[in-house]
């Protein structure tokens, strides 16, 4: 199976990072697609393309072994903080309104 290669009018290459949102329409009679959105890393255009579901092999969902850990150590991070209270909350939205007042620095 060959890998597909999407690109945007412009000719960069579309990498997964670029994706902004994919769909699959599955159909009865005929082949399936595949509706990759995304926004071009060169010249920031939007695009889509569909690709019939068969050629489909995905982009690389195999992560790097440091994003691995670096979220691994994200998760154990937040579960030692515990729960949000309803009084963090508050003391939250507080701190917002005090921003809001706070005067507008050029």
């Amino acid at each position: 199976m060959n890998k597909v290669v999407i690109r945007c009018k412009c000719g960069h290459r579309i990498i997964r990072r670029d994706v902004l949102q994919m769909r699959f329409y599955l159909s009865l009679f005929g082949p399936s697609f595949v509706s990759v959105h995304y926004r071009c890393g060169r010249c920031k255009r939007i695009g889509k393309q569909l690709v019939e579901e068969q050629r489909w092999a995905g982009f690389n969902v195999e992560r790097s072994a440091e994003e691995a850990v670096a979220q691994a150590d994200d998760r154990s991070r937040f579960e030692s903080m515990g729960k949000i209270t309803p009084e963090e909350l508050v003391d939250f939205h507080f701190a917002l309104e005090e921003k809001d007042d706070a005067p507008i620095r050029n």
